[in-house]
């Protein structure tokens, strides 16, 4: 046999092997996507409790938990809002599902406050499930040193401290029954440059990263610990999106459906099938275009933005976005 003909089969069975190993993946994909069976979750315990939970995903993810039977711990800094909640779940759910709430100002509480107040808070309560949805992002768009000190010190505040300290709190709880499950709610920020949106990103990546690690160390204690990585997704924190197909953007209630689905598996997972889809696509760009891209993407939204806040003698009403 001449070497070009080696050199053809080999060539032939490598490409043959590559086809294979992208159907399998696909496959699985498929499989995890929209067929592997969700866990039960009432398994882990008899309350799930969620920080965030009047408005967007978290409220969504606690109608959604509310619907599999779990009694729901709301953690919130509106007790109106906590209030209203509540109403709405009772009204729906009618005596199936117990609620009570937990008032928290993560921008203003401390780390040590925040443990004290969640541990009187889920004090005889069989927490099996906690749901880290709290996050703050900018008002708009804006160069790094255009954000205001408080603005910065409010975001990393409820994107970093109150997820760190609300596990601390839950923890012992979860590691005393050997079983337990934390969902942090991260975002796509943590996964690709995120150019004028800064410091939100940074506080996103480290909740990818605290999961992984924290996932790691509790494993073995039965303790099932994820952080869900959303993209686009049609709450208050996206604007200029609002005629998004749903499936590009979907809603909360979408969202949180395909959420409680991955509860117990991946350490990191990207639960929405589309939004998936949209960061293989991602993925496979070279990081220079994605970067000029995403830059240019935000820096137009940002200037959208200040054309909309401008007077009509043109005097701006609002600060300057990029």
């Amino acid at each position: 046999m001449e070497l070009q003909d080696l050199i053809l089969i080999a060539a032939t069975t490598l490409g043959l092997l590559s086809l294979c190993k992208a159907l399998i993946n696909f496959l699985i994909w498929v499989w995890v996507m929209f067929f592997r069976p969700s866990k039960n979750l009432k398994e882990y315990g008899s309350w799930a409790m969620i920080t965030g939970s009047t408005d967007g995903i978290g409220k969504a993810i606690a109608f959604e938990l509310g619907s599999k039977g779990l009694n729901l711990l709301l953690v919130g800094r509106s007790p109106s809002k906590l209030e209203a909640t509540s109403k709405e779940i009772k009204e729906k759910y009618g005596g199936k599902v117990e609620t009570k709430s937990i008032v928290i100002d993560f921008t203003k509480a401390s780390g040590e406050e925040i443990c004290k107040m969640i541990e009187g808070g889920i004090r005889g309560l069989d927490v099996g499930i906690l749901v880290n949805n709290a996050g703050m992002a900018y008002p708009y768009v804006m160069y790094f040193n255009e954000v205001e000190l408080e603005v910065m010190e409010s975001v990393v505040k409820v994107n970093i401290d109150a997820a760190t300290w609300v596990t601390r709190a839950v923890l012992p709880g979860m590691l005393k029954k050997k079983k337990g499950a934390i969902i942090n709610i991260g975002s796509a920020t943590s996964l690709f440059s995120y150019p004028l949106g800064a410091v939100y990103a940074a506080t996103k990546a480290y909740l990818a990263m605290f999961s992984r690690c924290v996932g790691l160390e509790y494993r073995q204690q039965g303790i099932d610990i994820q952080c869900q990585i959303p993209l686009f997704v049609a709450t208050k924190m996206v604007k200029g999106l609002e005629k998004a197909s749903p499936m590009l953007v979907p809603s909360p209630e979408m969202y949180s459906k395909a959420s409680i689905r991955w509860i117990g598996y991946e350490h990191i997972c990207v639960p929405y099938w589309m939004h998936s889809v949209q960061w293989f696509i991602m993925h496979g760009l070279p990081d220079a275009l994605l970067d000029w891209c995403v830059f240019h993407y935000f820096l137009n939204v940002g200037k959208k933005r200040l054309k909309r806040l401008m007077m009509p003698d043109g005097i701006s009403i609002g600060a300057a976005s990029a």
